[in-house]
């Protein structure tokens, strides 16, 4: 079964297209990830797939559901890391994570396991205005898979974090996870090695699109001049 199905996706603020002429399929368990220079559509993208944005064109289905009629089924099984970290900046990490979990109806143990996993159970009653960005983006990626989901979104994933959280955190967004991804990415080596499916866009619209096996990283920064 395929994850994403879109067709023709299409997405603009105003005047300005956003999004033009998406079309691809990934099926469960495989990993897209998305390049292409800064304004290119790739954060449209994912604010698409995570139903926070509708789209204007073409059709989109996300873990079965079609989008945006049917959000509502999929909100519940998707993951979203984005640029923001979505947390609350005057609560700490554990008030964070549990008021995320009474939201999903989890357990406060996972709580728990995943700030030790994350390696902030030692930090979690800080606020976290006192924490440097590296140890924000932790707490990040704890609320992307609390209520393990099916889909991750992630954006810039690896983001003002450290070679040895990177390592951390592999279990749990990478590719030892066993999760459906979709990555947004300025690094063509590392994304390339984190992909099965790529996607390059240039001003909104595919300039590339094809099994990261037969890419180069050549390819991929072509994207960028």
């Amino acid at each position: 079964m395929n994850a994403l199905q879109l067709e023709g996706l299409a997405r603009h603020y105003g005047e300005r297209e956003a999004l033009a002429d998406v079309s691809l399929s990934l099926p469960e368990g495989q990993t897209l990830v998305v390049f292409g220079a800064n304004g290119a559509g790739k954060t449209t993208l994912l604010r698409v797939l995570a139903t926070l944005l509708r789209p204007h064109g073409g059709s989109v289905r996300v873990l079965g559901s079609r989008l945006p009629e049917e959000a509502w089924a999929v909100r519940g099984r998707i993951g979203l890391l984005a640029h923001e970290p979505l947390l609350y900046r005057e609560l700490t990490a554990r008030e964070n994570l549990r008021l995320q979990a009474r939201l999903h109806g989890v357990g406060f143990a996972r709580v728990d396991e995943l700030l030790e996993l994350v390696q902030m159970d030692g930090r979690s009653q800080e606020p976290l205005r006192t924490l440097s960005r590296g140890m924000v983006q932790r707490v990040a990626v704890a609320r992307a898979v609390l209520h393990d989901p099916q889909l991750l979104l992630l954006d810039e994933p690896h983001a003002h974090l450290d070679p040895a959280a990177v390592e951390t955190l592999d279990a749990l967004i990478g590719a030892p996870c066993g999760r459906t991804r979709v990555i947004c990415s300025h690094d063509p080596g590392a994304g390339l090695a984190e992909a099965d499916l790529v996607l390059g866009l240039r001003a909104g619209r595919p300039a590339l699109l094809g099994a990261a096996a037969a890419l180069s990283a050549g390819q991929i920064t072509g994207l960028y001049r």
